[in-house]
């Protein structure tokens, strides 16, 4: 799924005032990690991650990667943190976000 400029606009709005939940540091993105990550996007749709100092990844190859990886769409980085978005699957989820039409 390819995010327009105003799907990507309002998600970056929304995941601006969140926490980094998944911290990358040493060593590759490991199963765990992208389990990680893969669970709180299946619960949030909106998660933000930091990549810290002593990772080997630069911000913008540990989004592409890790968004991948969760088959996640890649929404902002800036510095060292970034956005990553993904529909919920669970059709009882309350606070689902809707996004804008394209």
């Amino acid at each position: 799924m390819e995010l327009t400029s105003k799907q990507r606009a309002q998600l970056r709005a929304l995941g601006n005032p969140l926490e980094p939940i998944v911290h990358i540091g040493k060593g590759d993105l490991g199963d765990n990690l992208i389990r990680q990550a893969d669970d709180a996007l299946e619960a949030r749709e909106l998660i933000k991650c930091r990549v810290l100092e002593t990772s080997e990844y630069s911000p913008r190859q540990a989004a592409e990667a890790l968004g991948k990886a969760t088959r996640s769409e890649v929404v902002q980085v800036i510095g060292t943190k970034f956005i990553l978005y993904r529909q919920s699957h669970k059709k009882d989820k309350k606070d689902k976000i809707i996004l804008v039409r394209r």
